[in-house]
């Protein structure tokens, strides 16, 4: 028989539910003030979720993005919502130069990072030397924030060959003291390696053995994952591994779920990622898989637990599996 095992430790992540939080409590006073026309502005999706999306949207909540906030010139009496990825500078001039009302839901440990490289920042301009480099995704919201902080000055790498590329073309300089940052949600595994890669070009750039490097004030790596990210890669990993099947739950648009699903496929080949419950397919599975249902930092329980009560449904189509798969061992016992 098929049995379903939800992953504890998948579901909003606390920035994530801090933010869902501050935006049902707005939107809940509106409505018992009676001013249902009342809206909430969120600068970008809140959370990378159809799902969720549409739940708040019902409760009033509007997504905007940058576009419609430089067409806006008035926005007296509106109140707008910045969600956990947190913002530039620049942005929040621009919606305070319009009058609008800050939510700020920037979550804490992304607002760190932010003050973290802007420190980073003022001692190289006060040096007149320095570089600031940022393992993330280019144009996701978190980092653009964070380069916001630099004035648009740090480069940013996605993987190890745009780093060698960058270090090819020059946009990344082997002979400057470097700071190393990365967003909040990648890889523990994969920031590892972009670090020890550039720390080796630079040791060789300037002649040293990367034991001789170290030490040199050079090259600072900051550890900058979030805790809660990093634990998670190490669980989910086991719990990749416990499981005959693996359906990940996750927006496509969210890049903490195709790291985490990337995760589990390299652990799991049996791993299939669906927005919705509607993206399964019965073929997937087999009268006795155990079934593992998990999903990213954007993925709210209540449909983790949908999916899972679906999945457990398909139990009553074990007659037509069986003509695929054989009798299960019980069965052929019951039969004989």
């Amino acid at each position: 028989m098929l049995t379903v095992d939800i992953d504890k430790n998948s579901g909003f992540c606390a920035g994530v539910i801090r933010a869902i939080g501050k935006a049902e409590e707005f939107l809940g006073k509106a409505k018992e003030s009676g001013d249902n026309d009342r809206k909430l502005f969120s600068l970008g999706a809140i959370v990378h979720n159809d799902a969720e999306l549409n739940r708040l949207m019902a409760q009033g909540l509007v997504t905007i993005d940058k576009e419609d906030l430089d067409e806006m010139v008035d926005a007296r009496g509106e109140v707008l919502l910045i969600r956990a990825h947190g913002e530039p500078p620049q942005t929040y001039e621009k919606a305070d130069s319009i009058g609008f009302e800050i939510i700020d839901c920037t979550c804490p440990v992304v607002l760190k990072l932010q003050q973290r490289i802007k420190e980073a920042y003022a001692r190289h301009l006060e040096t007149g030397r320095g570089q600031i480099v940022i393992f993330g995704n280019i144009g996701h919201a978190e980092v653009l924030g964070l380069i916001g902080q630099t004035d648009g000055t740090a480069v940013v790498v996605e993987n190890l060959l745009m780093l060698e590329k960058a270090i090819e073309d020059g946009s990344i300089s082997l002979d400057v003291p470097t700071e190393v940052f990365s967003q909040t949600t990648k890889s523990p595994a994969e920031y590892s390696l972009i670090c020890s890669r550039l720390e080796e070009e630079m040791a060789r750039h300037n002649e040293m053995s990367v034991e001789r490097f170290k030490g040199r004030g050079m090259l600072t790596v900051h550890n900058t994952i979030c805790s809660q990210v990093a634990t998670r890669h190490e669980r989910l990993s086991r719990f990749a591994l416990e499981h005959d099947i693996i359906i990940f739950v996750s927006g496509k648009a969210s890049s903490n779920g195709k790291v985490l699903c990337e995760l589990c496929k390299s652990l799991n080949i049996r791993t299939y990622h669906i927005d919705c419950v509607e993206d399964i397919k019965r073929e997937w599975f087999r009268a006795d898989d155990r079934v593992g249902i998990c999903g990213a930092t954007s993925t709210p329980k209540w449909l983790l637990e949908k999916v899972a009560d679906h999945v457990m449904s398909l139990n009553q189509y074990v007659p037509a599996w069986e003509e695929k798969y054989g009798e299960s061992e019980d069965q052929k016992t019951d039969n004989q």
